[in-house]
């Protein structure tokens, strides 16, 4: 059961659960931020005119960075031939 809640998503990820912490509470707080900005910005169209889709932008690059470099790693892994 601990497995399951604390250490399963964060190894199908290839991080440990500090790592996983780290990322996902980062994430978190920046929509968090995107969001009341976005709330701000309903109230006074003026203000934060980009910040709601500049914060979800780069979330989502940051994100797909992420899974491209694992991606690469893991083929560069695959790939490397051993010479005894």
């Amino acid at each position: 059961m601990f497995d399951r809640l604390f250490r399963d998503h964060p190894r199908q990820v290839g991080e440990t659960y500090a790592e996983h912490f780290a990322a996902a509470g980062g994430f978190g707080v920046r929509m968090v931020a995107g969001g009341l900005a976005c709330m701000v910005h309903a109230l006074v169209p003026a203000l934060f005119v980009t910040t709601g889709s500049g914060t979800v932008k780069r979330l989502y690059d940051q994100m797909v960075a992420k899974r491209d470099a694992k991606r690469r790693a893991n083929i560069e892994m695959l790939s490397i031939e051993w010479v005894i």
